[in-house]
């Protein structure tokens, strides 16, 4: 594994071109991956798709292996991005929460791809399947844990909320992302904004009259 991390490490791109290429690849792969599974997938697909020339991946990259585990991580990159963009602006926690929410369910409809490469990379390369969430979890429980110094969330026990937040969010877009999308990503996000801002306690005052 490490052997392969410095592989592709020396092989990452020094020139713009380079980039451009590389990110043709890993679009390519997407598709590929994403269409016919692990594998049913070929590098002469992911070139075909990419408009390459087969010793063209072998600059980047040393096997189908190596570019399924280089995606799995591109992909981890590109959702945390798509999704810090968007909350950037949020006033507080539970608000980047809901926003989030719904940025997310947007990149799971725009990159339906994403759900089977990520699920196959748990038998494929188990470590890169636990990193790319080992990474959404840690940036999760530092920013849960800034927002309970800011006094925007109460305290709690920021490590399983991180994986709880993460849980519900993964099935949140494959239901509604994937599977079916009869209602918009602004309504689940805000059905589940509830939940996360009055949890599931009954409202006290509910059985009160006026």
């Amino acid at each position: 594994m490490e052997d392969s991390a410095e592989t592709a490490l020396s092989k990452a791109p020094r020139t713009e071109r380079g980039k451009r290429t590389l990110r043709r690849l890993l679009d390519a792969a997407a598709a590929e991956f994403g269409e016919r599974g692990y594998h049913d997938a070929s590098i002469s697909g992911i070139t075909q798709r990419a408009g390459a020339a087969l010793g063209t991946f072998y600059t980047y990259f040393d096997s189908k292996e190596q570019v399924f585990r280089a995606l799995v991580d591109d992909m981890g990159r590109l959702t945390r991005h798509w999704i810090a963009e968007r909350v950037g602006n949020a006033p507080d926690r539970l608000t980047a929460e809901r926003v989030g929410l719904e940025a997310f369910i947007e990149f799971a409809r725009e990159h339906k791809d994403l759900y089977r490469i990520v699920m196959e990379a748990q038998f494929v390369a188990e470590d890169a399947y636990r990193e790319y969430y080992r990474v959404f979890a840690e940036a999760y429980r530092r920013n849960l844990a800034q927002a309970v110094a800011k006094g925007e969330i109460r305290p709690g026990p920021a490590e399983e909320r991180a994986w709880a937040l993460i849980g519900m969010g993964v099935f949140l877009g494959l239901r509604y992302g994937v599977w079916n999308q009869d209602k918009s990503p602004a309504e689940v996000a805000a059905a589940v904004s509830d939940i996360l801002t009055h949890g599931l306690r009954p409202d006290p005052a509910a059985g009160e009259g006026p």
